[in-house]
């Protein structure tokens, strides 16, 4: 509803328009600066309960709208990535690590 005999634009217009004209006016370094400070603010106000609260949330609605097969590729992007920046020493001590926690007695 643009400005037309009086009437006013609505909020959701004017965002749009505003956001619109800002992207054509920025480059991508100024997203990024910007991103960077609204992280490192959100950071300095927010403990680790909202962060917790807010990756369970995440973890729930991505599982909501995922099946399995969204899982296996994840996991296989992951691993594969893994593989690609780790040598053989990395799997040596992780998996030393992990035999030392299930001989100890832990279940993680």
């Amino acid at each position: 509803m643009a400005e037309k005999d009086n009437e006013k634009m609505s909020r959701e217009e004017a965002g749009r328009k505003g956001g619109e004209a800002t992207s054509k006016s920025h480059d991508k370094d100024f997203y990024e600066k910007n991103g960077e400070k609204g992280g490192e603010a959100t950071s300095d106000s927010h403990d680790k309960d909202f962060y917790e609260k807010i990756g369970k949330k995440g973890g729930e609605a991505t599982s909501d709208s995922h099946d399995k097969d969204f899982y296996e590729k994840t996991g296989k992007k992951g691993g594969e990535a893994t593989s690609d920046s780790h040598d053989k020493d990395f799997y040596e001590k992780i998996g030393k690590k992990g035999g030392k926690a299930n001989s100890d007695g832990d279940n993680n």
